[in-house]
């Protein structure tokens, strides 16, 4: 099959009759890709955690680029134009947001923030207001209404069902496609590649902050959030 494109840690690949296979690698990255390893298996646990959370989302009425998980470590998908600006929503203060605001670190934000960023790695995905995004051609001002309402429902959706996991959905990234008749749907991955989550008795965390901060446990860090996704 034709490459579409190869990013950090994910390839994509062209299937024809407006399908595509995403392949998920066993690489890890941080600081954009300043910092890379391979863990062995990490890239089907991402997508047997992805696609539990994708199917999970459209039994909810979210739609999704998800048609079929291929185990171990691939999707077949609905091919979608990848809008470039990510929506970042936040639950939980930490990580840059306590860098940039006087927020205390691990409280609770409510109402969720919701943020968006620019997906550029040349320009280091930087954080967007509504009318960067406009300026620059990105989307449209309905687009990004949608994008938000879409996102503030995975995310009310999300928070339920790790909870009941015990886990706390402290903050994620999601990113959206529009399919060949203009529909915006969820597209990309949902994993601890594009999560923090912490334990909620413990508030050890369970994502990619343990590569990032070379806390170690990585691989088993992963694999008990599978656990708990598919439990």
């Amino acid at each position: 099959m034709k490459t579409i494109t190869t990013g950090k840690v994910k390839t994509v690949y062209d299937a024809g009759e407006g399908k595509a296979i995403i392949e998920f690698r066993d690489d890890i990255t941080a600081g954009d890709g300043a910092k890379k390893e391979a863990k062995e298996g990490k890239g089907s646990i991402n997508a047997e955690i992805s696609a539990r959370l994708l199917r999970f989302l459209e039994e909810k009425g979210v739609k999704t680029h998800l048609k079929e998980f291929v185990r171990p470590n691939k999707f077949l998908v609905t091919k979608v134009e990848i809008i470039p600006v990510e929506v970042i929503l936040r639950n939980i203060a930490t990580g840059s947001l306590v860098r940039r605001f006087p927020f205390e670190k691990g409280s609770e934000l409510n109402p969720p923030i919701v943020e968006f960023g620019y997906k550029n790695d040349d320009y280091h995905d930087p954080m967007l207001n509504n009318d960067i995004a406009l300026a620059l051609g990105l989307c449209t001002r309905d687009d990004l209404t949608v994008m938000r309402r879409l996102a503030l429902k995975v995310n009310d959706l999300l928070k339920e069902f790790f909870f009941e996991r015990g886990i706390l959905l402290v903050d994620f990234k999601l990113e959206f496609g529009k399919t060949s008749d203009g529909e915006i749907i969820l597209a990309d991955e949902i994993s601890p590649d594009t999560c923090r989550f912490w334990d909620s008795e413990t508030r050890e965390v369970m994502d990619k902050d343990r590569f990032r901060k070379d806390m170690g446990s990585v691989i088993e860090f992963y694999s008990e959030v599978r656990r708990r996704v598919l439990s």
